[in-house]
């Protein structure tokens, strides 16, 4: 696992990294179909400790960079861009009451939801490795984001 500023970056999952669309986070193949999505721990740092997540419900299909939940801070409300096109099959309930989740354990137990992509092309689109590790050290070293 990598560590930028702090922050884990896995180098095992899929990453949408753009500053201009707001999308820092991770998609995980499950091996059925079904990815499971959530924020980067660089995204949960710069949104602050959270307060609140309300995610959309399973069975919408939600476009790729559209929000998939919302989520709440002391200092910031906003969207979670869905890194692909897909259809919502499940969301974290953990996190309707402790959303805090997200910033303690993002790729674990503070994913956000999981979906059925609908668009599997747009997997390619998607970071992985050193190049994704690369894009996250940017963006932690511009906005000057720390973890931990």
């Amino acid at each position: 696992m990598a560590v930028v500023n702090g922050c884990n970056i896995p180098e095992d999952l899929l990453y949408d990294v753009d500053p201009e669309a707001n999308a820092f986070t991770w998609a995980k193949d499950n091996g059925d179909g079904t990815f499971t999505i959530g924020l980067t721990s660089i995204a949960a740092a710069m949104a602050g400790r959270l307060v609140a997540y309300t995610p959309k419900k399973p069975g919408r299909t939600i476009e790729r960079r559209k929000s998939v939940a919302t989520i709440e801070s002391g200092k910031w409300v906003g969207p979670v861009p869905t890194p692909l096109t897909g259809e919502i099959v499940e969301v974290n309930e953990a996190l309707k009451t402790n959303p805090a989740l997200v910033n303690d354990d993002p790729y674990g137990q503070g994913w956000i939801a999981k979906i059925k992509p609908t668009n599997p092309e747009e997997i390619n689109l998607l970071l992985k490795g050193q190049a994704a590790v690369d894009a996250l050290t940017k963006v932690a070293n511009e906005k000057g984001i720390k973890c931990g």
